[in-house]
């Protein structure tokens, strides 16, 4: 009875269509949740008896605040580029090249900024660095000044909590290109006369390039979807504050053309920089050994490099400690001191004891979990799909998982109330906003890469001969993935699956715009317990967010041997 059947499945899957068969659930996922929710924000910024008309308004010289929100976006995310690479290349140079007194110490720390979420992040910063923060406020104090002497605000105050915030992406990809590079050719450079400066513009930075591009592309996007920063310093004239605004003020079709203009813009620039990465070759073709930490044995540069990693480790763990001294703080009792005067553990207490404050704590575990499952079976194939099968169309699968990541949250989200907003077949016939699916859906859309390409990593790395003898000795393709693969490659596939709920539960610029009243998130919660003054309990909610978030990259790095952070 089954010889027939198996016939016939035998015929099917040797078939040369059969692998378009297997690969048809990705492309139709990819469909349905990026590029579906994209064309409907793009038909939605035509809407209206003149098809231009939202266009015409954004480009009016009349009315500039559209013109003016997307040069300073774009102002915003070149500087922060620069600034971003100016430190993270500087940190990675000197803490790979160089030993000296407190380098240990610093390369630990010189991380810490990847465990503050966006939102906390820039609430560390307020309460330091803000007109009112405890620094400018302690130093009129101290002096007795009538204003306080300086304060983080306007685009600048942006510029300098991404710097702090987004460096670690130029210090992770230069750190692991600087590992690799051969001092033999800066010798040779040398002894041919080239100077310290030729040398840095015509061997380094060249062969830092592909790295530099990887990080540049990851600053300009997480700058362009930046919304937190300039909420905290007044900059209401972004790309992301003027689509939240339109959002809330019920202009759904000036919101939808804003979102449109905004990914224009972020995709240009990801091809610009894919563009200008392949124009040359950046092999390094010798033999050499890699590079070795030179020992600093100048007496003054000794004691420069104790003051500077004694400076450097106080900037860097300052926004912490400050986020754990005020979640501490008596709710409504820090006003015009520099200090909180009265503290409590009652913040921390009722984190789990008190429904109303758990809350948004089980929302964001749920569905970061429910959003983090799909991840995983999304991710996991495609990057088997990509890394083993042959088919056409590989480049468009890619290029497909990776807009998400290139779009802001705020696009995401925009997108996603477009298509969302009325029955359809990909929201099986019921309407999404405003039910718990809505944010898992924006979870799992935001954060497809990160699965993905942790995965694609492993996979890579995996010799295809073990899965071809698993077969020739009868294992089924099923056997062999469950027994062989997926083992071989747990640790990708873990590291990326624990960065993509992280990820999630720290997510609130697409969170901001789509949650309800039933399902408020642990990020919006912060937010909201913000602008009612409740500092402490919000500073005690960032402080659990730091403290899942380390534990999660200490693993990760554990498991992935150092590797977890190129899932980024």
């Amino acid at each position: 009875m089954n010889k027939p059947f198996e016939s016939k499945w035998s015929r099917l899957t040797q078939s040369p269509y059969f692998i378009y068969l297997l690969i048809s659930p990705l492309f139709l996922i990819l469909f349905a949740y990026v590029v579906y929710p994209f064309y409907q924000t793009f038909l939605q910024s035509f809407n209206g008896e003149d098809t231009l008309l939202n266009y015409k308004k954004f480009f009016s010289l009349a009315s500039p605040a559209n013109l003016e929100a997307l040069w300073n976006s774009v102002y915003i995310s070149v500087f922060s580029v620069i600034t971003c690479a100016i430190v993270g290349v500087t940190m990675a140079f000197l803490l790979e090249r160089y030993e000296f007194p407190g380098r240990r110490l610093l390369s630990v720390l010189v991380l810490v900024p990847m465990a503050l979420p966006p939102l906390v992040g820039v609430l560390s910063f307020t309460f330091l660095y803000g007109e009112s923060g405890i620094i400018p406020r302690g130093i009129q104090a101290l002096f007795h000044l009538d204003k306080v002497p300086f304060a983080l605000k306007g685009i600048w105050g942006v510029i300098v909590v991404h710097t702090f915030t987004m460096y670690t992406y130029f210090y992770l990809t230069a750190s692991a290109a600087i590992k690799g590079f051969d001092p033999s050719l800066e010798e040779a450079a040398t002894s041919l006369g080239a100077g310290r400066i030729r040398v840095w513009l015509k061997i380094i930075l060249p062969m830092l390039t592909p790295s530099m591009v990887a990080a540049s592309l990851l600053v300009f996007m997480v700058s362009m979807a930046s919304y937190t920063a300039p909420l905290m310093f007044g900059v209401d004239r972004t790309m992301t504050m003027q689509i939240y605004l339109a959002r809330t003020n019920g202009n759904l079709e000036m919101a939808a053309t804003q979102s449109t203009i905004l990914s224009i813009v972020s995709i240009t620039f990801l091809i610009l920089m894919r563009w200008y990465q392949n124009r040359r070759n950046y092999q390094n073709l010798s033999k050499g050994i890699s590079v070795h930490r030179s020992e600093v044995s100048s007496k003054p540069l000794k004691v420069l490099a104790v003051i500077g990693s004694f400076i450097g480790t106080l900037v860097l763990i300052l926004p912490i400690l400050v986020l754990v001294l005020i979640s501490f703080s008596v709710d409504g009792s820090w006003t015009v001191q520099v200090l909180p005067p009265k503290y409590t553990f009652d913040h921390y207490i009722a984190l789990f004891t008190d429904e109303r404050t758990w809350r948004p704590i089980w929302n964001s575990i749920q569905m970061s979990f429910v959003a983090t499952i799909g991840n995983i079976l999304f991710g996991v194939a495609a990057a088997y799909a990509m890394v083993r099968l042959q088919f056409k169309g590989k480049t468009l699968l890619d290029i497909l998982i990776m807009v998400p990541w290139a779009l802001p949250g705020t696009v995401v989200a925009v997108n996603i109330i477009a298509a969302f907003s009325t029955e359809n077949i990909f929201a099986f016939n019921q309407v999404l906003i405003g039910t718990f699916w809505i944010l898992p859906l924006a979870y799992f859309i935001r954060h497809l890469p990160l699965v993905f390409r942790s995965t694609s990593a492993s996979l890579m790395q995996l010799d295809q001969s073990i899965e071809e003898a698993a077969r020739s000795l009868g294992a089924t393709w099923w056997y062999t993935f469950r027994k062989v693969v997926l083992p071989l490659t747990f640790t990708g596939v873990l590291a990326g699956t624990l960065l993509a709920f992280v990820q999630s539960i720290g997510e609130f610029v697409a969170s901001i715009l789509i949650y309800s009243t039933s399902t408020i998130p642990l990020s919006v919660a912060i937010f909201q317990k913000l602008y009612a003054f409740d500092f402490g309990t919000a500073c005690a909610y960032g402080v659990l967010q730091i403290v899942l978030i380390l534990i999660v990259l200490v693993i990760s790095e554990k498991l992935s041997k150092g590797s977890a952070g190129t899932a980024l």
